[in-house]
């Protein structure tokens, strides 16, 4: 999306763009800042209608770490049912927890000891 609208062609290597490194750098971090100015779909964006503000956003980085854990705490504080799966560590988006599970406790059959 970001080189559509940084009109870049998609066949070129990126060692080939013959842009001077502050722009390449400053052009694509003015796409994502100002969404809405450059058409890209509010669906597109990683922060959608945010708790204090009501904005829809791109969220670039640490920051972004720091905004899922303010959510978290959030869920956590108010006893959403997601937030508890999360504190939990189980499954938050309806899936079955009954097997593959790739992390946490085991359920299984255990050999018979002695023989």
């Amino acid at each position: 999306m970001v080189t559509e609208k940084f009109l870049m062609p998609l066949q070129r290597s990126r060692g080939l763009v013959v842009v001077t490194r502050s722009l390449f750098v400053a052009k694509p971090m003015s796409i994502f800042t100002s969404a809405p100015q450059y058409k890209i779909p509010n669906w597109f964006l990683n922060r959608q209608k945010d708790i204090r503000d009501g904005k829809n956003q791109q969220i670039l980085s640490t920051n972004l770490e720091s905004k899922y854990r303010e959510d978290f705490e959030r869920m956590k504080k108010i006893r959403l049912h997601r937030g508890l799966r999360h504190y939990w560590g189980l499954r938050v988006r309806g899936q079955h927890t009954k097997t593959t599970g790739r992390k946490g406790r085991t359920v299984g059959v255990s050999k018979k000891k002695g023989g």
